[in-house]
């Protein structure tokens, strides 16, 4: 018989929420309210938000731990991403959680990445806090946002005791924690004392020998590949000799060279550990997400961290346009697959597979959004390389192909709804339901393929003037809905290599919308605008005014050219078509086309013609 017993000395907590409800923000104000940071100390706002991309978006893109100490227990918190596309974050932290802190803004309430990382939660069986953030807000709708809270459980077949939740009120930015409403609180003690009270302290078998369960990575140049998790069973002390198990249920000898646990966002070195603790190894060189380090006496495998199925794929190459090598240091194929290698290790949603050509590589995970932030990371350490329009991965059950499905949230203003409706319904969108605030602002749901996605968001805030909010979570595999255009225009290709003139290109301005400046290189190949009509045009950015020794007559023309649309990594990836790249550099993103010789583009455009005949 099992002997269970409970460590109360310690709380693991997951912080879990749509973007911008404020995780972050109500971390940071846990940090000083509990001590971590001595009075006086200056603090960056968003500790845990630490990479140059999160601070620049407002987003949390990975899932960090830190702790915290409340009448000596020791709070394990994790910061998880809100965002869909970084759900394999989500998972690999729950993992690690005895509950979470569920947190939704008073004004806009619970939205679909909050029932996204909600359903996560749920399944994983964790006692769910919830805290009504934004409290202070204008606008806020406390009582009809606790409602719809309630409705949402009741949605994820949350049981009894999960919808028995505890609420309090929050102003994360003030610090301030209420249980009432009408409670006059001025700091966080409820929110601490709430955790201490309803949440367990995490469970173990008091004979079992030590196991841990890897769920996250992390790198030192001094102590190498860290080892990240949460011990299961038993005690571990540094230099002890381990083993772990890997995925395929082989052993690898491993000795712990240091042994370390959280103290505020940073390491601390422990001399031992307890059941229930997460702990940083150090001195573990192949491990993996999801092995399982334990003793060598009693090796025993703990289950793997699974995670949905990738939906969407990019195909990654080297750089092969005239431009290589001008501006990144790492070039070369093989760099480029070490580095999505390296990903792979540390992000459970991310797969990368090798193509038959070997030169390049098909990179599957959970949205185009998670592709622009790896393509983002990958350009701002020096990679030059190629990148395809992202692609759905398509299942075939019984010879019915199938395709993700996503269920779509528009909240516009009310005079955009037509042209809303429009162009959703273009791509096979099909709308579930329409409420209208009676403030002129509507929200219309809509079940839609999540290739009718791709390149959207960009289009809805031209067609709603800025003003519209899109937030989609998938929902599953449906027959495949039909083909539909997701451009209607072509491009312009340039037809020579050079520097691109003013006076060609203020007469190229009727025929478009134009990507490049005078002055900017360009090749053959190359996109450098928006054709007005569904072809695509090759023209000459390089042609010169001709000059004579014979004064026209009148005034020369005053050369003044329309400010273009800088394009941003985002903007490309939803512009391209299937035969277009985007050639990214750490200076520069240029639109091109995968064949770059207009006589081969021709050839191999004549030969699909015949076959079609």
């Amino acid at each position: 018989m099992k002997r269970i017993a409970v460590n109360d000395k310690i709380r693991n907590i997951a912080i879990i929420a749509h973007v911008d409800h404020g995780k972050t923000t109500l971390v940071d104000a846990m940090f000083k309210q509990s001590g971590v940071f001595r009075d006086g100390q200056e603090i960056a706002r968003r500790v845990m938000d630490n990479l140059d991309l999160e601070r620049e978006r407002g987003i949390t893109i990975a899932a960090k731990n830190c702790s915290v100490f409340w009448k000596n227990v020791k709070i394990n918190i994790i910061d998880t991403p809100g965002h869909a596309d970084f759900g394999g974050e989500v998972e690999r932290a729950l993992a690690m959680a005895d509950g979470a802190l569920l947190l939704v803004d008073a004004s806009e309430g619970p939205l679909p990445q909050t029932r996204f990382v909600l359903k996560k939660t749920l399944e994983a069986k964790l006692k769910v806090i919830v805290v009504i953030n934004k409290i202070d807000r204008k606008d806020a709708r406390i009582t009809q946002v606790l409602d719809e809270i309630y409705d949402l459980f009741i949605d994820l077949d949350a049981t009894e005791e999960q919808i028995d939740f505890p609420v309090l009120y929050s102003i994360g930015r003030d610090g301030v924690c209420k249980k009432n409403l009408e409670d006059e609180n001025k700091n966080l003690e409820i929110l601490f004392d709430t955790v201490l009270e309803y949440i367990p302290g995490p469970k173990y078998e008091i004979d079992e020998p030590f196991q841990m369960l890897v769920a996250d990575l992390g790198y030192s140049d001094y102590m190498g590949r860290l080892a990240i998790g949460r011990i299961i069973n038993g005690k571990t002390m540094s230099n002890d000799n381990l083993i772990c198990i890997n995925g395929k249920g082989e052993s690898i000898p491993l000795k712990v060279i240091r042994l370390q646990v959280y103290e505020g966002p940073k390491f601390v070195p422990a001399d031992f550990v307890e059941p229930g603790d997460i702990v940083v190894l150090s001195g573990i060189e192949n491990v993996t997400i999801g092995d399982t380090i334990c003793t060598k006496s009693s090796p025993k495998a703990l289950n793997r961290i699974r995670v949905d199925e990738p939906t969407v794929s990019m195909k990654f190459s080297g750089n092969n346009s005239p431009l290589v090598g001008r501006e990144g240091a790492y070039v070369q194929s093989s760099r480029i697959f070490e580095r999505l290698q390296k990903e792979a290790l540390k992000n459970v949603a991310i797969q990368v597979e090798m193509t038959d050509d070997k030169e390049s590589f098909t990179v599957k995970g959970r949205g185009e959004f998670q592709m622009a932030i790896l393509v983002e990371t990958m350009r701002r350490e020096g990679f030059e390389m190629c990148v395809g329009r992202p692609e759905v991965i398509y299942k075939y059950e019984d010879k019915t192909k199938l395709e993700p499905i996503e269920h779509l949230f528009i909240d516009c203003n009310e005079e955009f709804m037509g042209i809303v409706t429009e162009k959703l319904s273009i791509r096979k969108g099909k709308m579930l339901n329409l409420a209208n605030d009676g403030k002129g602002r509507v929200r219309i749901e809509f079940s839609i393929p999540s290739r009718g996605l791709i390149g959207y968001r960009e289009e809805l805030l031209t067609d709603t003037k800025g003003t519209g909010i899109i937030n989609s979570y998938f929902i599953g595999y449906e027959p495949y809905r039909g083909d539909f255009l997701t451009r209607f225009t072509g491009s312009l290709v340039s037809d020579r290599s050079g520097n691109a003139v003013a006076y060609a290109l203020f007469n190229l301005e009727p025929r478009g919308q134009l990507f490049i400046v005078p002055g900017n290189l360009v090749y053959e190949g190359m996109v450098i605008g928006e054709h007005s009509k569904h072809n695509d045009i090759n023209v000459n950015p390089c042609k010169e005014k001709k000059l004579s020794n014979m004064r026209a007559a009148g005034k020369d023309e005053n050369i003044i050219l329309t400010t273009i649309k800088q394009m941003t990594l985002e903007r490309a990836i939803n512009f391209i078509k299937d035969d277009e790249l985007i050639e990214v550099t750490p200076k520069s993103i240029r639109l091109r086309k995968s064949v770059l010789s207009s006589h081969q583009r021709h050839l191999k455009e004549a030969s699909k013609r015949k076959q079609e005949v």
